[in-house]
């Protein structure tokens, strides 16, 4: 006959069984039953793409200069240029009336220098001196201005869309000053009497009023640049609606 403290542990044994699986296989048991879990694997997958979005704003916020750029368009620009060169080419002219009317000189006598490069020295005579003659120069002249500010209007939107007025005049003094010498000193000088016969722009133009003529071109071109700029609608709006 079993005895009453027998029959006790026997039913303590049969109360709480003994954990038969160790703890390596209850942990194993746990993570199949979290891996199981629809809710966990969600909760998982919103961690990655958190972290995901956390990457990529760290990225733009450390390009975002890259967001404000603008557009480079050569094409865009060229147009763009052309305009502000005949606007710039009609205030150098304008100061160059106003200089040789000052010291007692045709007022469009730096039109008839410049004539001389597809007319010669006949651009001289006093037959060439007629309204229809100097009209025609001062479309040539204007159309000049036109060409020589694509490569300025190039150069500007290219390294200092973002610049100040100040700085943009800087670039330009110097752009003008580059201009002036490329054209009087390396190809009107030999291309003309090449051509011609004659270097009367060069001989007949005295330098200072070739630079000066030049840089105002320039600055008029510095000045205007950003009108030219190409900008995008977003960067429009974003600049005309205020921040809250």
């Amino acid at each position: 006959m079993p005895t009453q403290k027998t029959v006790t542990q026997k039913r303590r044994r049969l109360s709480f069984p003994q954990n038969t699986t160790g703890p390596g296989k209850s942990a194993a048991k746990r993570q199949h039953v979290m891996t199981n879990n629809p809710s966990q694997s969600e909760l998982e997958r919103l961690q990655r793409r958190v972290a995901e979005l956390e990457s990529e704003m760290k990225e733009l916020q450390a390009g975002s200069w890259r967001r404000d750029a603008v557009p480079f368009y050569p094409t865009y620009l060229a147009w763009s240029g052309a305009v502000l060169g005949m606007i710039g080419a009609i205030a150098s002219l304008l100061l160059n009336v106003v200089g040789s009317v000052a010291i007692g000189q045709h007022p469009l006598r730096i039109v008839q220098v410049y004539l001389t490069f597809p007319l010669g020295e006949n651009a001289l005579n006093e037959n060439f001196d007629s309204g229809m003659v100097l009209a025609i120069g001062c479309c040539l002249y204007v159309l000049t201005g036109a060409v020589l500010a694509i490569p300025l209007q190039l150069i500007l939107a290219r390294f200092f869309t973002q610049a100040n007025l100040g700085l943009r005049l800087a670039v330009g003094t110097v752009l003008g000053l580059l201009l002036w010498a490329l054209n009087f000193y390396l190809l009107i000088s030999w291309l003309q009497p090449w051509l011609f016969g004659g270097n009367w722009i060069v001989d007949l133009v005295p330098p200072w009023i070739g630079a000066v003529t030049h840089v105002v071109f320039a600055w008029v071109i510095a000045a205007l640049s950003p009108w030219g700029t190409f900008q995008r609608e977003e960067s429009r709006t974003r600049k005309a609606t205020p921040e809250q």
